[in-house]
């Protein structure tokens, strides 16, 4: 037999036997902006740190859970461009994709509280935004033209969790509790698809 033959056979053996097909629906979860891109600011809480926090949260808070698999556009504080996660998000090809962001309105403290959500003109995108309303409060829903929708083959929303330069929104936001709150929100709805 010819010795590159025996080579190849324990050499596929291995790799097909070693590889584990996912057979849980993936759930992407997109941590709005990362390394250079700070994201909306107020002093020195940055919308990138919420977001990630949060995201890492149902990431975390979801894995004894056997429903589904949560994974990550980001899972540290890296520079992580528009293209790379959509290119994530569609080599994926996951049940719902949720980006997470924070709001900011132009005067320095905002009158302005609460979450806003921003979907993609499709049922699907449409039924995730309702239920994240449900859970979140009742908040406006409006189709937007978001690269990250536009471009996610998948069910996508993008959630503003609230205004960085709203007292109540931030002081909650930027807490351990408000952050694990907003996490097992999250958490709840992808029980329930």
């Amino acid at each position: 037999m010819n010795l590159k033959k025996l080579l190849f056979v324990p050499l596929f053996a291995a790799a097909f036997f070693s590889f584990k097909p996912v057979d849980k629906p993936v759930i992407v979860i997109d941590a709005g902006h990362g390394g250079n891109d700070m994201g909306a600011v107020y002093e020195t809480i940055s919308e990138k740190q919420i977001t990630l926090k949060v995201a890492s949260l149902i990431k975390e808070m979801s894995t004894s859970q056997d429903k589904y698999e949560i994974m990550l556009t980001r899972g540290d504080d890296s520079d992580v461009s528009l293209a790379e996660r959509i290119e994530k998000i569609n080599r994926l090809n996951p049940k719902m994709v949720v980006s997470l962001h924070l709001n900011s309105s132009p005067e320095k403290e905002s009158t302005k509280q609460g979450h806003e959500i921003y979907i993609q003109n499709s049922d699907s995108s449409k039924k995730i935004a309702q239920k994240v309303s449900e859970k979140l409060g009742q908040c406006p829903v409006q189709t937007k033209d978001l690269k990250i929708l536009k471009e996610s083959k998948s069910p996508a929303v993008l959630v503003e969790m609230g205004f960085i330069n709203s007292t109540k929104d931030r002081d909650y936001l930027n807490s351990d509790l408000g952050q694990k709150e907003t996490a097992q929100k999250f958490i709840e709805i992808f029980n329930e698809q």
